[in-house]
């Protein structure tokens, strides 16, 4: 497959540049929390320093006729006339990204439909895009209906157990897995049949202790930065295995030159697959650009023993691992001729977390949703002062 840099479309002037940098309450999730908020406003203000123009805080709909602005939207933009009333041309204009339609910015899209002639789907959905990403993904279907999620999960359960995932959960929470027609059952009867018809379910196979790979890019005032990384997870202070951060490796250039500098041929596997499924995007949702992506790929054993590596979902917004992504920027951005650089992110839950002297904090404190959290940034080997 012909290689596609993550910097196309640019189809905003770049040389008029923006007024200013302003957050943007998508919440097309159903909520905002308390940290996220904060977060956002902290990566407003030094994606502001990096552009070059003022940080505007929360953006207000009366702002003045013809006036600019960057968005650090909350979520991925799927309102095409609310975007060009904004002013959202292309990725010189916002961090996060732009789909058609708001189902093609979830995890639903990694997978084909089962019985694809008759089965339930939301509008705009590609029957195409199964064929283009072909094996960058795992094993699974996509389902919008109770009786179609029976069927996925009974012909797959003939290979191994079997990875539910909620749509519209994030960071690892809302997965189930069965392995017996049974638990399959019980499962699905708990939940809310209207949600599924309206969201719809992943269901895909399960790997064993897997290790996932954050791969990335970031295009943000004239840089192209494309990255891999290792997830971690961490314990939430109700005790769920959550995203507990990630250790980046950051180098200029798009996927061609981060693949050139990679020896792993499982790595490579990795970044080959990213990339894959994100032609596929760009390929079957026509309208779809972003200037800050990042594939979650696992990659690890079945139950059969067999090794397998795919991409679990997207993200075209603000992100765990955008602490690290700007530290990166801010880095490349003071050195013109540094090619290389490693941060990681971290997100601790409890009342004492500790936070290493030098870290960079993008929040802390207690968030009445999910209690006491630090999340913050460090640059091995790197002195640097503290971001606003």
């Amino acid at each position: 497959m012909e290689a596609l840099s993550l910097a196309e479309p640019r189809l905003a002037d770049a040389a008029a540049g923006p007024c200013g940098v302003v957050t943007l309450d998508v919440d097309s999730r159903g909520y905002c929390s308390e940290h996220e908020h904060a977060t956002r406003a902290h990566y407003g203000q030094r994606l502001a320093a990096l552009i070059g123009c003022a940080f505007e805080g929360e953006y207000a709909a009366a702002a003045p006729s013809g006036s600019r602005h960057y968005f650090v939207p909350s979520d991925t933009l799927s309102d095409p006339a609310r975007v060009r009333a904004l002013g959202i041309l292309g990725v010189d204009d916002l961090f996060g990204g732009v789909v058609p339609y708001a189902f093609v910015a979830t995890k639903v899209i990694s997978h084909p439909l089962i019985g694809e002639g008759d089965a339930a789907r939301p509008q705009g959905w590609s029957t195409r895009f199964a064929g283009e990403v072909g094996d960058a993904t795992l094993p699974g279907f996509s389902c919008f209906g109770a009786d179609e999620v029976m069927r996925a999960g009974r012909a797959m359960l003939g290979a191994g157990a079997v990875r539910l995932k909620r749509v519209t959960a994030t960071g690892g929470r809302g997965q189930i897995v069965v392995d017996s027609a049974q638990a399959l059952d019980s499962c699905i009867g708990a939940m809310d049949q209207a949600d599924i018809g309206r969201h719809g379910l992943v269901l895909e196979a399960n790997l064993q202790d897997p290790i996932t790979w954050s791969v990335g890019q970031v295009l943000v005032a004239g840089m192209v930065v494309s990255y891999y990384g290792v997830q971690r997870t961490t314990s939430d202070n109700a005790g769920e295995e959550v995203y507990g951060g990630s250790d980046l490796v950051m180098r200029r250039g798009d996927f061609d030159a981060l693949i050139a500098g990679i020896v792993s041929p499982s790595l490579r596997r990795a970044v080959e697959q990213a990339r894959r499924y994100h032609c596929a995007v760009s390929d079957c949702y026509p309208g779809f650009f972003a200037s800050r992506v990042n594939y979650d790929v696992a990659q690890g054993a079945d139950r059969s023993g067999q090794w397998r590596s795919g991409v679990l979902e997207q993200s075209w917004r603000v992100g765990g691992a955008t602490g690290a992504e700007i530290a990166g920027l801010e880095v490349f951005r003071a050195d013109p001729g540094r090619h290389e650089v490693r941060a990681s992110c971290f997100e601790v839950y409890g009342a004492s977390a500790p936070v290493p002297a030098g870290a960079i904090v993008a929040y802390q404190g207690t968030d009445s949703r999910v209690g006491p959290l630090v999340k913050y940034t460090t640059l091995p080997g790197e002195h640097h002062a503290d971001a606003p």
